[in-house]
């Protein structure tokens, strides 16, 4: 019998192609025909490569709890297993070319980040339109979502616009939107898209994008402890490797799992400015409930159990995220001048104001190219140009509201329901 306190989601029926796939493998020994143990993934990893450094060690362990939750945990279907297998062979590939590439070009590593401006907030807080709108400025440089997931060789600045690893990319992506076409209304998706740097971090194994992909709380637990210095240092070496030979003036990063890591990301970045998004947490929660609830089902046909992704979903986790943001601030080691509130309201009732605001307290100028290329974004993009994101409020939600009174109260955020 489900718990009433638990935020539910329905799925919706599965395209037929998908359907059927999954019919067969019903049928099938799964972990013989699709295996995710990890002696067929490292083995496949370095006959793609022609490697077998995969560097320092500390990615091992995440990657064991990960494959042990995938057996264990997350009941995929014979289409979750060909995604799941596909996608961990693809960041172990990719761990060991960067290494390879480190290796051999060390002097990548002495590549200057200067002050990144970096986007933290609740996912569904407008963080996405925030983000699209600061990539119109022509000085700014943003993670394209080919580039995140393959990021060797280094793009180069000659080829970057025609690199065939774009069409990849977005054929591969893209798959999303085949297998759950509604996933299409709440992300859009492409090849050329600016990427969440999330993706930047998947070769740890530690990553709240891959937590985000399966009913894996065993998983989710262990990232939830885990010290993330060594996910921010291979960060910014992806970071280094991208600008090698095609160099950024600035970077745009964006990612949810920021704004509770604020102190490690400064230390890898001392120098980041963090622009902190405030939404109605108990909106943002319906939503998020919703598009995880798709990702789980593109791979899975289990019952969709928000109460298993409480440091995600859940209200008192949430609202603990959220303090932990608030101590962070409060005690000194986000300093003010290093971080900015942008509320939702604020960003969608005057958006440049918005954006005008952030350009002011970092002390930087805001071009007239800029101002004109965001002016421009904003006519050419209308809400909904992918469809509607439905989704509903439980009413056990609106109980929850005194957890986030003094959150709301501090950053001006008003309640949307």
């Amino acid at each position: 019998m489900s718990n009433p306190e638990i935020p539910l989601w329905t799925a919706p029926a599965h395209p037929a192609w998908v359907s059927a796939i999954n019919q067969e493998g019903n049928c099938l020994n799964l972990p013989a025909v699709v295996p995710l143990d990890e002696a067929s993934l490292l083995n496949h990893a370095r006959q793609a490569t022609g490697l077998d450094d995969f560097g320092d060690e500390r990615w091992r362990e995440p990657f064991r709890v990960l494959i042990k939750a995938l057996e264990e945990e997350a009941q995929l279907t014979l289409m979750g297993r060909l995604m799941a297998r596909s996608d961990i062979i693809l960041w172990l590939s990719t761990r060991l070319q960067v290494t390879d590439l480190l290796q051999s070009h060390p002097e990548i590593l002495d590549e200057q980040v200067t002050a990144p401006m970096v986007i933290a907030g609740l996912p569904r807080s407008g963080t996405s339109i925030l983000f699209e709108l600061l990539w119109q400025d022509p000085e700014v440089g943003v993670p394209l979502t080919w580039e995140a997931i393959l990021p060797c060789p280094p793009p180069e600045r000659a080829s970057y616009d025609s690199d065939p690893r774009i069409d990849k990319a977005h054929k591969l992506v893209t798959q999303w939107n085949r297998v759950a076409p509604e996933f299409a209304s709440m992300h859009e998706m492409g090849g050329r898209i600016p990427a969440e740097c999330g993706l930047l971090m998947v070769g740890t194994f530690i990553s709240d994008h891959i937590a985000a992909l399966h009913q894996t709380p065993g998983y989710s637990m262990w990232c939830a402890q885990a010290d993330y210095l060594p996910v921010y240092t291979y960060h910014k070496q992806i970071l280094q490797i991208l600008q090698w030979k095609n160099p950024r003036q600035r970077w745009l990063l964006k990612a949810p799992e920021h704004q509770v890591h604020l102190e490690t990301l400064l230390q890898v970045y001392p120098d980041a400015r963090i622009v902190q998004t405030h939404r109605d947490p108990l909106k943002c929660m319906a939503s998020t409930t919703s598009l995880m609830g798709t990702l789980y089902h593109m791979r899975s046909d289990q019952p969709f159990n928000a109460e298993l992704f409480e440091n995600i979903i859940m209200g008192e986790a949430t609202a603990q995220r959220l303090e932990k943001v608030i101590e962070q601030r409060e005690n000194g080691v986000v300093p003010d001048a290093s971080i900015v509130d942008s509320r939702y309201q604020d960003l969608m009732n005057d958006p440049i104001a918005c954006i005008q605001n952030i350009y002011a307290h970092f002390q930087m100028d805001l071009s007239s190219s800029a101002l004109s290329n965001m002016l421009k974004y904003l006519e050419g993009k209308p809400k909904g140009k992918f469809g509607i994101h439905h989704y509903e409020i439980d009413e056990h939600r609106s109980k929850e509201r005194p957890l986030f009174q003094r959150y709301q109260e501090l950053y001006g955020v008003p309640d949307e329901m």
